[in-house]
């Protein structure tokens, strides 16, 4: 049974920052569970409200079922006592009802709900997935509305109303009116998540929108800004937010927009970095080139001097 039950993590989820730990790889591309161990520990000792394993900043596209399995456990081993660990589920909906029960099985506090790979599908396919991942765990559900599977607000409602571990709904679409559409329907029924990449650049529009959290791939190797950072959008301190944002994560995000895929690869240069090496991405990811390095070294010195 999990430690956390469903609206134990929901409660959690919505009161602090969350992250998606990188999954560390060897120079040949085979997964490094000591090096993974070591870097969810120390994620573990800040103060964050969770940790989602094997996501999409875990390159969860690029990992077999068998791999999830290994890296979730990993994780769930890991983690200092009481950083809820959230495992993923996805692809097809047989495969993501398997990957949810195995997901108990580890031990994981949550599920986040990716779309179903590849294929579109009508609302009342994808309500009949999300309902099948839900009823195969006892496990919190966050959903993850991006790509081909983005939920109406009548499928997200039909949904809470049907799937009583339903949780939250993490949007990685960033339809305003569409989030506000569904808070106003819903109210305080889910947790929802900003879930775009480099989620600070909207964190302060989310929060007025009624998403408390958000989830910080920067915290990965710069934990102590991305907490500095979400303290100040809480404390809506638009004038330090809009300083965080000039000095930072733009340039950050200017670096991360030079290719496809950067949003993963970014993180893992900054792992490397700060001091942290976690490998190089797998394909069909590129890693960042030497210039593109440099300057993401530029950024991270700014963090650094943001905070004295």
């Amino acid at each position: 049974m999990p430690s956390t039950t469903p609206t134990e993590l929901a409660e959690r989820l919505g009161k602090g920052l969350l992250s998606f730990p990188v999954t560390h790889f060897t120079e040949d591309l085979e997964f490094d569970e000591p090096a993974y161990r070591e870097n969810i520990a120390r994620m573990g000792r800040y103060d964050v409200a969770a940790l989602f394993a094997a996501g999409g900043t875990g390159e969860f596209f690029s990992l077999t079922p068998q791999e999830v399995g290994r890296v979730l456990r990993a994780a769930v081993q890991s983690a200092p006592s009481g950083t809820p660990i959230l495992a993923p589920a996805g692809h097809g909906t047989a495969q993501a009802v398997a990957m949810a029960r195995d997901a108990q099985d580890a031990g994981a506090d949550g599920l986040l709900l990716f779309p179903p790979y590849l294929t579109e599908a009508s609302a009342e396919g994808l309500t009949a997935h999300v309902r099948a991942v839900c009823e195969a765990t006892s496990l919190g559900v966050v959903l993850y509305s991006r790509a081909n599977a983005v939920y109406s607000p009548e499928t997200v409602a039909e949904l809470a109303e049907t799937c009583p571990n339903l949780i939250g709904l993490k949007d990685g679409v960033g339809d305003l009116e569409l989030i506000t559409q569904i808070h106003s329907r819903l109210g305080e029924r889910l947790v929802y998540v900003g879930g775009l990449p480099t989620a600070e650049t909207f964190a302060l529009p989310y929060l007025e929108l009624g998403a408390t959290t958000y989830s910080s791939a920067i915290f990965n190797f710069l934990p102590e800004f991305a907490l500095a950072f979400y303290d100040a959008v809480r404390q809506r301190d638009r004038k330090k937010v809009r300083l965080l944002l000039d000095r930072v994560v733009l340039p950050y995000t200017a670096i991360r927009d030079r290719r496809s895929g950067y949003a993963v690869s970014i993180v893992k240069a900054g792992m490397d970095l700060t001091g942290h090496p976690a490998g190089p991405v797998r394909p069909p990811l590129t890693d960042l080139d030497e210039s593109e390095r440099e300057l993401l070294a530029d950024v991270i010195a700014a963090a650094r001097a943001a905070l004295d």
